[in-house]
């Protein structure tokens, strides 16, 4: 698919991906909201790449969230009626799913507006840096929306706690950077100017890792968040390590010369 409202490149083993909609703030409008879901479900088999850094274009914003009016002009061709809006509800909620599945790490570089949508691109990214302008909404409940969309009512109490999860869905307040980062939703804060280089600083140590390490932590992880003991995390982690060790000790017989 050739892409026009995202921007992808490469850097040796780490990809940049911009979202692409400045002039709107980079909402996600329908053909935004296809073109990611394409994007990720390519990286699941993309094993030249080793980590992804996520970021926004211009000068206001990661993401503003959904297109409200694009949604509007879409419904009202294709019919205003509970199916078809549950249909495009669940097609946008793939975009998490597929962040979540695909094995590269993701760093989120936020940058001014991460509301609504552009809070869940972030929660559903591995390492979140922000710049100090970055504010980040649920801001779902603020157009009349349920306070929980998007994977927030899975991942942000998560990341954040019980409590702070619950007051940012109940009552869409905007949360500055560093608040964010006292909170745990944020890793790094930086300056506006950094925050490039200090997510590809990231992206860079990430790189120099085994790829296949690095998706098999990933997927350990998402394992453990749903883990129903410490026993059947134990195990996940107990085959990945014994599957790498194995690697590896077969490369250390090959290079003396005993494989």
């Amino acid at each position: 698919m050739d892409y026009e409202t995202i921007l992808y490149e490469t850097d040796g083993r780490i990809g940049i991906l911009t979202l692409n909609r400045p002039k709107s703030v980079n909402a996600v409008n329908r053909q935004m909201m296809e073109e990611l879901i394409d994007f990720w479900e390519v990286r699941q088999t993309d094993f030249e790449i080793s980590v992804i850094i996520l970021t926004g274009a211009g000068e206001k914003g990661f993401c503003a969230g959904f297109d409200i009016k694009d949604a509007t002009e879409g419904y009202s061709k294709e019919g205003l009626t509970p199916e078809n809006i549950y249909r495009n509800q669940s097609r946008f909620s793939e975009i998490l799913k597929l962040m979540r599945s695909c094995p590269q790490p993701i760093i989120a570089a936020v940058h001014g507006y991460a509301m609504g949508a552009g809070l869940s691109f972030a929660m559903a990214s591995d390492i979140r840096v922000a710049s100090g302008d970055a504010v980040f909404c649920a801001a779902y409940i603020n157009i009349g929306l349920g306070g929980a969309d998007l994977a927030s009512s899975y991942l942000l109490w998560r990341i954040v706690g019980l409590g702070k999860a619950w007051e940012m869905c109940y009552t869409g307040d905007r949360i500055p950077a560093n608040e964010a980062y006292r909170n745990g939703l944020v890793n790094h804060v930086c300056a506006r100017d950094e925050l490039t280089e200090k997510a590809k600083a990231i992206a860079q140590n990430l790189a120099y890792r085994s790829p296949f390490a690095l998706h098999l932590t990933k997927e350990a992880l998402n394992a453990g968040i749903n883990a129903p003991s410490l026993e059947e995390a134990l195990k996940m982690e107990n085959r990945n390590q014994s599957y790498m060790l194995t690697m590896q000790l077969m490369r250390y017989l090959e290079q003396k010369g005993e494989g």
